[in-house]
């Protein structure tokens, strides 16, 4: 069942079409992957589906619901949420006070509740986005860093406590930028074991991904754009044995050699040969 739909959504800058007729299904309990060259539009898609930009034409809708130019704040609070591709912490604050902020877009209280901040329903409510909180730390394994600054994260852990922070809004769709992007392969490793452990949770994942290995080991179903057109859709055998895809990538249609496998290699559970 598709949680989220984008039927032939367009979007034009001027006389720039950065995405066009472009339409996409993302189950329910998936990890779908959205790949592609450099300034393919995979990041338009996501600041389309999260409402930054509106389509200028199409529709996109999430449980059935249209969502093509609501609010940013209404879509997250529908249930989807998201990391950017360059890291976006308050870095002069700590580990646990960054997912409490996701957190606190779950809260019932407004700047009555804040004036009363020792009021026995407020201080309540507190506790549970603070259980909240160290819940999401825990899935991504930063618990034991929660009291630490965020700045002094390395890479990796910045990357894991945006995740975290997303997870705050207790999404049922959470759109992964590049989350794999400047991280070691044992990192990479992690981030794969930690994404299977948020949809084990129940979160449905739609990622954005320029290293092949990670989305191939990864994703159940993978769209391929390119100049903002999805020229493929299909699981990982499929993505990697498509001429169209092979030709975005490498410059020409050819059988993949051993070099080429290098950039867009077997996924771990699949048998392509």
């Amino acid at each position: 069942m598709a949680l989220l739909k984008l039927e032939h959504v367009t979007i034009r800058f001027g006389g720039l079409v950065a995405v066009h007729n472009v339409t996409l299904n993302v189950d329910k309990g998936s990890i779908h992957a959205l790949i592609g060259p450099n300034g393919a539009g995979k990041s338009t898609i996501f600041n389309l589906i999260t409402g930054i930009y509106p389509p200028t034409s199409g529709t996109i809708s999430f449980r059935g619901r249209s969502i093509a130019g609501m609010p940013t704040h209404r879509i997250a609070a529908l249930g989807i949420s998201r990391t950017f591709q360059n890291i976006r912490l308050f870095s002069d604050l700590s580990v646990l006070d960054n997912v409490l902020i996701g957190a606190h877009t779950r809260g019932g209280w407004d700047l009555t509740g804040a004036l009363m901040k020792f009021a026995p329903w407020v201080q309540r409510e507190e506790r549970e986005m603070r259980e909240l909180a160290f819940s999401r730390l825990k899935l991504v394994e930063l618990d034991h860093r929660a009291a630490d600054s965020s700045g002094a994260l390395p890479y990796g852990e910045q990357r894991r406590l945006e995740i975290a922070r997303a997870l705050a809004l207790c999404p049922e769709l959470l759109l992964l930028d590049e989350p794999a992007a400047g991280m070691n392969p044992q990192e990479k490793l992690a981030l794969m074991e930690m994404v299977e452990r948020i949809r084990a949770d129940g979160v449905t994942v739609l990622l954005v991904e320029h290293d092949m290995k990670f989305v191939m080991g990864l994703s159940d179903r993978i769209a391929v754009l390119d100049y903002g057109e999805k020229i493929a859709e299909g699981d990982p055998c499929e993505i990697r044995a498509n001429p169209q895809v092979i030709e975005a990538y490498l410059g020409k249609a050819a059988p993949f050699t051993d070099a080429a496998s290098d950039n867009i290699p077997v996924a771990r559970s699949a048998v392509c040969w």
